[in-house]
């Protein structure tokens, strides 16, 4: 079994309390930080396959009236990040993941965006981060620090490995948010 199965299922086996106590952690960090207190376009993905729940947190920023997006993938393995609402229909799109219909009309480009929270398989102790493969997030953070965006990681800590086998094109996290 390669990193990316074993992580994921290490990830599927947590319990529903581990879940619960690593999330409300992983929420209170959220709250409790100032950039995303700063932020106003906000970008999330929906949780997939065992991720952190991201529902939570979707809806305390609405209550904070931030604008949330969520990401979309598109040709070329690109990103278009479209605003959703609690009103937002959504489909499955390609990969079995909740996403709103393309609209161009409802995206924001990502140099618009203040924070992209990240999901991701596996971490290490440098902020690199291993995803599902597509390298959607690489291609569209590759500039993340002339655009002044935060990228930031959502991870649970059985997600945390030695070291990745990084490549130049992957880019590296400043922040991952974990418990």
């Amino acid at each position: 079994m390669n990193i990316r199965q074993s992580i994921r299922q290490k990830r599927r086996e947590l319990s529903l309390a581990q879940r619960n106590n690593a999330q409300t952690i992983i929420y209170q960090k959220i709250k409790n930080h100032p950039a995303v207190s700063q932020a106003q376009h906000i970008a999330i993905f929906l949780s997939f396959d065992g991720e952190v729940d991201t529902k939570p947190i979707i809806e305390y920023l609405w209550q904070q009236n931030k604008s949330v997006y969520l990401p979309v993938p598109v040709a070329d393995h690109q990103l278009l990040f479209l605003n959703y609402s609690p009103k937002t229909p959504l489909i499955k799109n390609k990969f079995g993941i909740l996403q709103p219909a393309i609209d161009e009309t409802s995206s924001i480009t990502i140099e618009q965006l203040d924070i992209v929270f990240t999901p991701l398989v596996a971490f290490d102790e440098r902020g690199y981060r291993m995803g599902m493969g597509g390298g959607y997030y690489d291609r569209a953070l590759a500039n993340y620090q002339k655009q002044q965006i935060l990228p930031i990681g959502l991870a649970f800590a059985c997600q945390k490995v030695a070291k990745l086998d990084n490549q130049p094109w992957d880019i590296k996290l400043p922040e991952i948010i974990y418990a």
